[in-house]
């Protein structure tokens, strides 16, 4: 086997000291062009790369991040948060890091399998967390001191930097939309009622309706699912029209909701937007995929990712402990299941390309 070129051996080939390479290699100032061409040449010639082992020993880092996400949060029903990493993943290579996946169940326990091997290891050198975890798991890590940013989180407990979504501006644009084409009944279904993101957004729906005029009706707001997959907006639209509850119009918590809800208005031969319009929340890929393709609210998913990994990436370097939290603004998408068919709005159009920002 070949053996692996060394630092020193990009010292000789470069005719510089081993400190003057180590400090090209690490991007520090105060470096000649004449010294860092040599050094960047003679890394090219060699096919070197840094062992980051031996690079984290020097600056007593790891190279890595860590991403925690719940379980539930993480499937291929809702694909919310697999796009959020992927924004982590590609913004850490501008920061030469690595990116550490890990899920957790909804139970946490101290001492137990519970903790990610990462953060036993103490194998990061800062950590996201990306949806709603435990809390006790949130405790367990802010005592670890580690740098710490949240995605589409907030913890009541204590303020952390975090990346969040503009939820009631979301469902102001989805209300305004709706009531501009005369869909006055909106209900509204969701699940796990406890998660800030939901919380903000049956918060906005019930200030739209008050701001609106319109009297909030409590059989056309069911939020009380377990969490916020297909079957559950398929439960919660059945429990709603079985109570005698017609709206003319639905917004789901998310776009799985929004399918769910879809499959049994579908399953009712009730039609849709005809009979009930139904909006969504996310714009993940299966919501322009369905038929009718669903009018949703676009989440900048990627951008939240990255957005993260950058104030954690300053964090780690600047060792800064101030708070700061970023909202994402979104997008309302209009598509088929939003319009009443005879306005011939989105005829012979590809409705994944109308859109309208609030």
């Amino acid at each position: 086997m070949k053996k692996r070129p060394t630092i020193e051996d990009v010292a000789r080939r470069a005719s510089l000291s081993i400190s003057t390479v180590s400090l090209v290699l690490n991007k520090k100032p105060n470096i000649s062009d004449a010294a860092r061409r040599k050094v960047l040449k003679a890394v090219v010639d060699l096919g070197y790369h840094p062992h980051r082992h031996a690079r984290g020993l020097a600056s007593k880092l790891s190279g890595n991040i860590g991403f925690l996400a719940s379980e539930e949060h993480f499937t291929q029903d809702e694909p919310f948060y697999t796009r959020i990493f992927m924004g982590t993943e590609f913004e850490s290579r501008n920061h030469d890091y690595y990116v550490l996946l890990t899920t957790v169940g909804n139970e946490f326990k101290k001492g137990s399998s519970s903790i990610p091997r990462f953060l036993l290891e103490r194998n990061v050198d800062g950590l996201i967390v990306a949806g709603k975890v435990h809390e006790s798991l949130l405790e367990h890590v802010d005592k670890l001191g580690l740098p710490i940013v949240l995605i589409d989180f907030s913890w009541k407990r204590k303020r952390l930097s975090s990346v969040l979504i503009d939820n009631r501006g979301g469902i102001r644009a989805a209300m305004a939309h709706l009531l501009q084409n005369g869909y006055g009944k909106i209900a509204f279904i969701g699940g796990d009622a406890e998660h800030p993101s939901i919380a903000e957004r049956i918060a906005a729906y019930k200030e739209s309706l008050a701001e609106s005029n319109i009297e909030f009706r409590e059989r056309l707001l069911v939020v009380d699912e377990a969490d916020t997959r297909v079957h559950n907006g398929y439960n919660a639209t059945e429990r709603m029209l079985k109570g005698n509850a017609r709206p003319t119009a639905v917004i789901a918590a998310n776009d799985a909701m929004a399918v769910g809800c879809m499959r049994y208005l579908k399953a009712k031969g009730l039609n849709v937007p005809n009979d009930i319009a139904v909006v969504g929340f996310d714009d993940i890929e299966m919501s322009s995929h369905v038929e009718p393709r669903l009018t949703t609210i676009r989440v900048f998913k990627e951008d939240m990712g990255k957005l993260a990994v950058q104030r954690l990436v300053e964090m780690i370097k600047t060792k800064a402990e101030n708070v700061v939290t970023v909202h994402v603004p979104v997008e309302l998408v209009v598509r088929q299941s939003s319009v009443p068919r005879q306005a011939e709005l989105l005829k012979d159009v590809d409705s994944s390309h109308v859109e309208f920002s609030h």
